[in-house]
């Protein structure tokens, strides 16, 4: 059994590395000798000389998800010490947004966001998904092999996303360059700018022409947020819609393909793609770390003193596979993983996401049925970051068909 130890960030010796290739090959392992070590709060380093504590516990997770007064997800003490060039700050640093704000604030930005994004019509949400996943897979059906990440998840979720937004091409373009530096840590400050002038011009726009749009929603709530609270709202949004969704799309995929009981499935098997998005959900998750917080003092838990104004990290990926709470391999219709987060920060669009990622593997699984993958699966790469589960590329062959038609405009 692990021994009670002092303070995470001030662990001696080496921390485990959330940044290096090795952890984004195999993190399980990785969880399992974290555990075998630490027990449910570990010593990590997210980018070099960043340190902070990793939750992986299932049971201290809850507990600080459910605790905002004591673990609050407000950075401003923790960020005031790390240098501009960190590049996970544009991750983790302050924004006028409810992922980043507490109390009175949080509140005000969680109920504008939920009140936009419960008006998206289910029913023509549908048809936007089938739509553009129609059209992404008639440019490669004819040709036998595609990526599934660069040709169809990644656009899909994208253009998805900026319909439900309100998101011109031109505008959505600077966005999706900005989002992409900022999930890699790779020129994150310049893509960080990049993002905020989009979006600025997102909210001008939608100022001067209001749509039946989230954009819209969220500037005419009565919160009256202004350009930066609004820039900071859609950054949230396109955030939380496009990684993650893009990761789980394709993590369950890969399930799907490789393990028997899902691939038979995609020839009219008994199990779903429902309960493959259920078992990745808990398994694999493809937001892995997150959910941050920083304790304003220093707080005394499960025998650990963590410090005041660092980082800690809930992992979904090590908590739901925790086996003092193991799910027995019961996957389908269980909802107790934490990949939509947990308590006042949990992710108010889950349901959302659901229809988006199931629609989207269902139209593509309808489409191209003999769908396999091109190689091993373990010779598939994974890209490194602290936070995400993500596959460099899904490269697939299928026996090559003529191009669908396109369906009937929603009016």
């Amino acid at each position: 059994m692990p021994g009670t130890h002092s303070s995470p960030i001030d662990a001696g010796g080496p921390r485990f590395s959330l940044h290096s290739e090795a952890f984004a090959r195999d993190p399980h392992s990785a969880y399992r000798a974290m555990r075998s070590k630490y027990g449910s709060l570990v010593p990590i380093e997210l980018s070099p000389g960043i340190p902070a504590t990793l939750v992986i516990g299932y049971r201290t997770a809850v507990r600080i998800l459910n605790d905002p007064d004591h673990f609050p997800a407000d950075p401003r003490g923790w960020e005031k010490n790390v240098p501009s060039e960190c590049p996970i700050l544009p991750m983790l640093g302050w924004r006028p947004n409810a992922l980043r704000s507490a109390g009175l604030d949080h509140l005000r930005y969680r109920q504008a966001n939920t009140a936009g994004i419960a008006e998206i019509d289910g029913h023509a949400l549908h048809a936007i998904v089938e739509k553009h996943a129609i059209r992404l897979v008639n440019t490669f059906c004819q040709d036998g092999a595609a990526d599934l990440i660069s040709q169809y998840a990644y656009p899909l979720v994208f253009e998805v996303l900026n319909t439900i937004l309100g998101c011109t091409p031109e505008i959505g373009r600077k966005v999706a360059t900005g989002m992409a530096a900022i999930f890699e840590g790779i020129n994150a400050a310049e893509g960080e700018a990049m993002l905020i002038e989009g979006l600025l011009e997102l909210v001008r726009l939608k100022r001067q022409e209001p749509g039946s749009d989230v954009t819209t929603r969220l500037i005419e709530d009565p919160a009256a947020l202004d350009d930066e609270e609004m820039i900071h709202q859609l950054v949230t949004l396109y955030g939380a819609g496009i990684e993650p969704q893009l990761n789980l799309i394709v993590n369950t995929l890969l399930l799907m393909m490789t393990d028997d009981r899902f691939a038979d499935s995609v020839h009219g098997g008994t199990l779903s793609t429902r309960d493959a998005l259920d078992e990745v959900l808990f398994t694999d998750p493809p937001l892995a770390n997150y959910c941050v917080s920083y304790p304003r003092q220093p707080i005394l838990i499960d025998g650990v003193w963590l410090p005041a104004n660092q980082p800690v990290v809930i992992s979904m990926a090590g908590c739901n596979n925790d086996p003092d709470v193991g799910s027995s391999g019961e996957y389908t219709d269980n909802r107790s993983h934490l990949a939509w987060g947990l308590g006042p920060h949990a992710c108010p669009a889950r349901s959302i996401a659901y229809l988006i990622v199931q629609e989207a593997i269902d139209q593509l699984l309808d489409a191209l049925p003999e769908l396999r993958l091109a190689g091993a699966a373990e010779d598939l790469a994974w890209r490194p970051g602290p936070f995400h589960r993500a596959l460099a590329a899904l490269p697939v062959v299928f026996p090559g068909s003529s191009p669908l038609p396109l369906p009937l405009p929603l009016f």
